[in-house]
């Protein structure tokens, strides 16, 4: 892989890799900003169900607009040698997972718990209210950044990563996907039928693990 896609995103890390999916931290040579970079390339490893879940991405990003959710920045068609696909470009936010915290061995107080909860509420509040209502499906400790404490304030909480994103218009198409993490998946996930009780559900597992690790 260059190092450099479409001469401008300058590759600096690798931060994640899925069969036919790899996210980086890149730098904007255009902007002098560091983004988020992800790439869906074109191999035997891509089954169709994730060409479908990166395009459904892109679309539900465009439309958001939330200070705690990350910003669709850029999305386009790369060909780089032997390695062809589509890439999504978002803002890149500099804060840790809750998941990063935990595994270091930090621990959350019942005023602070409280904080993350009412913050990742209000997060859910503006995506299922929204026209048709948008569904995140894998809340998760790893997918909950939070930026550093300010005065008494646990810090600013965002919600990331919206790869098995779908929208209630579209959840009762024929298409049988399931998607989300075990452990935090509501029951009705396992059937591929869902709807925004079933963030509801992850962001209950997601602080049931705050709380107990």
């Amino acid at each position: 892989m260059s190092r450099v896609i479409r001469d401008r995103y300058e590759i600096i890390e690798s931060l994640s890799r899925k069969p036919g999916r790899q996210t980086f931290l890149a730098h904007d040579t255009v902007t002098g900003d560091r983004v988020i970079l992800k790439l869906l390339t074109f191999n035997r490893e891509l089954e169709w169900d994730a060409f479908k879940l990166f395009e459904r991405e892109i679309q539900v990003l465009q439309a958001l607009s939330h200070p705690q959710i990350p910003s669709y920045l850029d999305s386009f068609e790369f060909n780089e040698g032997e390695n062809q696909g589509f890439a999504l470009v978002q803002s890149y936010i500099e804060a840790r997972s809750l998941e990063s915290y935990l595994q270091s061995g930090r621990k959350f107080s019942e005023a602070e718990l409280k904080e993350i909860a009412e913050a990742l509420l209000n997060i859910l509040i503006y995506l299922h209210h929204l026209n048709p209502a948008v569904i995140h499906r894998d809340i998760k400790p790893s997918n909950v950044l939070l930026g550093d404490r300010s005065g008494n304030s646990v810090g600013q909480v965002y919600l990331v990563d919206f790869g098995s994103v779908q929208t209630a218009a579209s959840k009762n198409s024929s298409t049988f996907t399931i998607v989300g993490t075990y452990g935090y998946m509501a029951p009705e996930q396992f059937s591929g039928r869902i709807a925004p009780v079933s963030d509801l559900y992850s962001l209950g597992a997601t602080l049931v693990y705050l709380v107990t690790g």
